[in-house]
């Protein structure tokens, strides 16, 4: 897409996809030996001031947004952490989505095997499902059901052959707002692989009062930040719009407040992802704060552990 800039990892010595995405703007810049994530986040903080940098002086045509494209061991909660936290970064750069692609052929092996691939897909606004042309709709469709059990709010995406329209990744925030689930797409699954991953879908019987949940989302994740690899929904603080909430980990986007509901179902709608927090626990913990926040939580789904 055009005014888009794409900041490539290379885990390794030597740099091969930047030259296959290079194109005649020359705004494809490489970030070399490591994984953004942890090694080398000063790389990616060096390149997004860059990217100013060139604006500002007029070298590139200002930019509509970046695409950091990170290796498939980046766990994205420090990648998210870096832009927000950083002093000037957080003043010209906002974290639109997180995007992850899998494998269907070996998407079941990455899971078992790697836990930062259950972090990437709990984190994930959108999951791309790739070699769907040379698999079985039976690996596809199993593939899927895991995936939703993990991040039952993460829209997926099946591209056979790796072809994808750009504008169904990077369409407007806006238009993902209107898409917001709702409780009826929340799936319960039995879970065919065991681990601690729990997700939880939840309402309340009534407007809550945002002060009081900020409080408590706050203790949450000071005391289980690490454990809670997404949040996600839209909450009825008793305004005309709901509030928009959206965090991975400890790192939390700042909270929205939209002017109007995306649909006509004003209940709110959260998405818990928690490793080793059951919903059992997390709507034990709400009923404690039940006086302040002003509304009975109310559980709309669980999934087994996936």
């Amino acid at each position: 897409m055009a005014n888009t800039a794409v900041l490539v990892n290379e885990f390794g010595k030597v740099g091969l996809d930047h030259h296959l995405l290079r194109r005649a703007d020359e705004k494809t810049v490489l970030l070399e030996h490591g994984c953004v994530c942890c090694t080398t986040r000063e790389d990616l903080v060096y390149a997004l001031l860059n990217l100013l940098d060139d604006e500002d002086k007029g070298r590139i045509p200002a930019l509509d947004r970046v695409v950091v494209e990170t290796t498939g061991l980046a766990d994205p909660a420090p990648i998210l952490f870096t832009v927000f936290s950083h002093p000037v970064l957080q003043h010209h750069y906002y974290v639109e989505r997180v995007i992850s692609t899998a494998d269907v052929l070996n998407g079941h092996l990455h899971l078992d095997r790697n836990p930062e691939a259950t972090r990437q897909v709990a984190a994930s606004d959108v999951v791309v499902l790739t070699k769907t042309d040379v698999a079985e709709d039976g690996e596809i469709s199993a593939l899927r059901a895991r995936l939703q059990r993990i991040n039952p709010s993460a829209l997926i995406i099946e591209v056979p052959f790796g072809e994808v329209d750009p504008d169904q990744l990077l369409r407007p925030a806006a238009d993902w707002n209107n898409s917001a689930p709702t409780p009826e797409a929340f799936v319960v699954a039995d879970g065919a692989h065991v681990s601690r991953t729990h997700s939880t879908s939840l309402t309340f019987d009534g407007p809550v009062d945002w002060a009081a949940f900020g409080t408590w989302l706050s203790m949450l994740l000071h005391a289980r930040g690490e454990d809670v690899l997404r949040v996600k929904g839209l909450l009825d603080a008793g305004e005309t719009g709901p509030v928009l909430l959206n965090g991975v980990q400890h790192v939390m986007h700042p909270p929205e407040h939209l002017e109007a509901w995306p649909d006509d179902d004003r209940r709110s709608r959260l998405v818990f992802i928690a490793r080793g927090i059951s919903s059992e626990e997390l709507i034990g913990s709400l009923e404690a704060f039940r006086r302040i926040i002003g509304a009975r939580p109310r559980l709309l789904e669980a999934n087994a552990p996936v």
